[in-house]
């Protein structure tokens, strides 16, 4: 049924709760998981104005700390049997959640309820929120 899964994560503690809810859905027929992690660019150019360093050096470093923490989650998910490709995009997360979606042609997503900034979901609502009403497929929402 979910043949194809997009798990966006931003390594908070219920994004990687989310794992687990994958490695079950692979007796249900899930065979592939996609490993999104989306660098917020706003975020980057912002941290970029007071960090010593260029901007590009600065990009690579977050792009590195990014990679180590998915090789880890590709690791779990290949020990569990799933094929594993991973992305690493640069933009807003639910436009390049979206985008994501589209081009790889996934059957579901499934995300965290609430990232690591719990102020800012209060006051502008959550991405996970987001992908919920736009996402053109099912979209499984794991709670803290």
């Amino acid at each position: 049924m979910f043949k194809k899964i997009l798990y966006p994560t931003d390594f908070s503690e219920v994004s990687k709760k989310a794992i687990n809810y994958i490695k079950k859905l692979k007796e249900a027929g899930t065979q592939e998981v996609v490993v999104l992690h989306v660098l917020n660019e706003k975020g980057i150019e912002a941290i970029a104005l007071y960090a010593s360093g260029s901007f590009d050096e600065l990009l690579q470093r977050v792009e590195k700390e990014a990679a180590d923490e998915m090789k880890e989650i590709e690791a779990v998910l290949k020990e569990s049997g799933f094929k594993v490709k991973l992305r690493i995009e640069i933009g807003i997360p639910l436009t390049d959640i979206l985008k994501v979606e589209e081009e790889e042609g996934v059957s579901a997503i499934v995300i965290g309820s609430h990232g690591r900034s719990n102020v800012k979901e209060m006051l502008l609502g959550s991405v996970s929120e987001k992908v919920i009403r736009k996402s053109k497929n099912p979209v499984l929402v794991i709670k803290r």
